[in-house]
């Protein structure tokens, strides 16, 4: 089997995984002929159909692309067919499989059609979802979802393949291009109607989602505790403990669940990291207002699922006291000992155990609140 050989050094890219240059370097092997199946196999055209178009036997065409995946390092058909979009050899929406439209440059015509807003809503706040004008999209293979919860969880920002790579697949990497592979398949499922927009688009970094083309719940969170911090600010706490219930309202479920990859482990870990930022903020606010029973319940909630957490346990034993009850306060102190003893081997925290001493001895001026949250 050749090598690709760029400065007199063998490349490191892992066979059936081409670098960008070595892409570039075996699209330049490929004669005319190649290059017009390559087109035809882009816009999804059969080998039958494909000898048709070039009056050449069909046998001569399966020739053609055995020698255009071997010059370019690809899979299989499914890997010819992004690579051909990826290079700009077919623009989306263009060829035979599709209804006539005009000629669209690379990522160009993204808000076309959608001047109502985005019909794709993505949701990673729980198990990966995405639904299109209310109807639950098939996402595919767990790992395929991951690719796209990565894309997802960066907010616009464009995540290079080796990103995606180590990410989804951490040191177990395959050998083939899945990567482009599984971005043509999710470009399918999420595409916006009958057009040819893409909600994914590829540059010479890598891949990310269109501005404007997708709703994820994840940016619909941060946009909620903005507003609420700007309520409260304009001395609207009210206003902005509702900001946060639909904010908190956004978490449903197990984050990200069954998703492979340190990515998705990693972000497990800071989604719930937020979640509890934001209750913390809510419960803070509830007390101001006054409502301390609300802000009991919610915080027994959430030690409750994060019983070595000690703000939110000092949090709930603050409100306990505000709401009368000292002996529950002095009580969810105990039992955060216990956790604590029994689960990491280590004694409370100074901050924890301060708290306990105010309340016992019934020290008010101790217990004000102050800002926990960024």
């Amino acid at each position: 089997m050749s090598m690709t050989v760029t400065a007199g050094r063998p490349s490191a890219a892992a066979p059936g995984r081409p670098e960008p240059r070595q892409q570039e370097f075996g699209r330049r092997q490929l004669d005319r002929r190649e290059r017009e199946v390559l087109h035809a196999v882009g816009c999804g055209l059969r080998d039958d159909e494909i000898a048709a178009q070039l009056a050449v036997p069909e046998e001569v065409v399966a020739g053609h692309l055995a020698r255009i995946l071997a010059k370019l390092g690809l899979r299989d058909r499914a890997a010819a067919i992004v690579h051909a979009f990826d290079c700009g050899l077919v623009s989306p929406g263009s060829g035979p499989r599709t209804r006539a439209a005009g000629p669209l440059p690379r990522g160009g015509g993204a808000t076309a059609g959608r001047a109502g807003g985005p019909r794709v809503r993505i949701s990673v706040l729980g198990p990966l979802r995405a639904w299109q004008d209310g109807r639950c999209l098939n996402l595919g293979h767990l790992r395929q979802q991951a690719v796209l919860a990565a894309l997802a969880l960066r907010g616009g920002r464009t995540v290079s393949r080796q990103e995606l790579l180590d990410g989804v697949w951490g040191l177990e990497q395959p050998v083939t291009n899945v990567v482009p592979v599984y971005v043509y398949r999710l470009r399918k499922a999420l595409r916006l109607g009958e057009g040819p927009d893409p909600v994914i688009e590829h540059d010479r970094c890598g891949y990310r989602l269109v501005p404007g083309a997708a709703d994820v719940d994840l940016a619909r969170l941060e946009d909620l505790v903005a507003e609420a911090r700007s309520a409260h600010r304009a001395g609207d706490t009210a206003e902005a403990v509702r900001l946060c219930t639909r904010a908190l309202d956004l978490f449903r479920g197990e984050l990200l669940a069954g998703l492979p990859g340190p990515l998705a482990e990693l972000e497990r870990l800071r989604l719930a990291e937020r979640r509890i930022a934001v209750a913390q903020r809510k419960s803070e606010w509830q007390l101001r207002l006054g409502r301390c029973s609300e802000a009991v319940a919610e915080l027994f909630a959430l030690s409750a699922e994060h019983p070595l957490n000690e703000p939110v346990a000092a949090m709930l034993m603050r409100a306990l006291y505000r709401d009368g009850r000292q002996a529950d306060a002095l009580a969810v102190f105990g039992r955060a000992c216990r956790h604590l003893a029994d689960d990491l081997g280590v004694a409370p925290s100074r901050m924890l155990r301060r708290t306990h001493q105010m309340i016992l001895h019934g020290d008010d001026t101790g217990l004000g609140l102050t800002t926990v949250v960024r």
